[in-house]
């Protein structure tokens, strides 16, 4: 496969490795980008994941929660400039979606646009009126609804409406600061899952497998090698399991014992962290 400059600069988006060292790396993997990215951890060349805000994409993120904090909805509306992202006329229209979509509940983009709002127009209607206006396109991107069962659902958004998390808490005793504190770690954190238990097996052994030639490539001694490998994984848990990492408002505290002193039990059964304009896996 040919090792064009677009795949190079691809690669160097998805994990800050300089151009020679990206390059090297997709002569290696036969141009696949997943293996590269790894080839590049092994060599300890790749300094960044890959970037939330990597697609071009302007706007903003909205979240509404119900009153009674059963229901939490968040959805991402596109413009294409941040001029226009940031104008009354589209902020309006990305508030009255949420509203529309913690009314009426759909199921899909189609069930969405053909809602009824709370001024009479589908969405579809506010939508044309709204590109009317602005003179470029704006586009609803994606949504999800939480109905919690039993639990409370709290959101938070940050940067400007950039992020928006929702979060479910299960348990009691807990207070909508607690909902929203962990909203706030979520947004700022951006955890892969809730707890260790949620990683699958192949992600562990490739894990294991990355640390494990790191120090090999280090020089280190091989009978300390896996020790090396296992405290890694232990950190790696640490930054990606929600309930381990370290809580944000209280760096004495990781996240589960923070929800331990915050009441009875209390727990994330679910998040949802939106970025805006980042990349969705398919």
């Amino acid at each position: 496969m040919q090792i064009t400059s677009e795949l190079i600069k691809t690669l160097r988006d998805r994990t800050g490795a300089g151009m020679m060292d990206c390059k090297k790396a997709l002569e290696a993997s036969e141009g696949k980008l997943d293996a590269a990215v790894e080839y590049l951890r092994k060599k300890g060349a790749a300094v960044a994941q890959k970037r939330a805000d990597r697609a071009a994409k302007e706007g903003m993120i909205v979240t509404r929660v119900s009153p009674d904090g059963v229901r939490g909805v968040i959805v991402e509306v596109n413009a294409e400039t941040d001029f226009v992202g940031r104008s009354e006329d589209f902020m309006r229209f990305a508030e009255r979606v949420a509203e529309t979509l913690e009314a009426r509940q759909p199921s899909t983009l189609e069930e969405l646009v053909a809602a009824p709002t709370a001024e009479g127009k589908t969405v579809e209607q506010l939508l044309n009126d709204v590109l009317a206006k602005v003179g470029e396109k704006v586009s609803i991107r994606r949504f999800t609804t939480v109905s919690s069962q039993g639990g409370r659902v709290s959101a938070y958004t940050h940067l400007g409406n950039k992020i928006g998390v929702l979060v479910d808490l299960a348990g009691s005793g807990g207070t909508d600061a607690t909902g929203r504190d962990v909203a706030m770690q979520v947004a700022a954190m951006n955890p892969m899952v809730i707890s260790r238990d949620q990683i699958g097996k192949a992600v562990i052994d490739r894990e294991l497998e990355i640390y494990r030639t790191q120090a090999a490539n280090e020089g280190k001694p091989q009978q300390i090698v896996d020790r090396i490998a296992n405290g890694k994984l232990e950190k790696f848990f640490q930054e990606v399991c929600l309930l381990e990492q370290t809580f944000i408002k209280d760096p004495g505290k990781n996240v589960r014992e923070y929800l331990q002193h915050a009441g009875d039990g209390l727990t994330v059964k679910s998040f949802t962290r939106y970025h805006l304009g980042e990349e969705i896996a398919e």
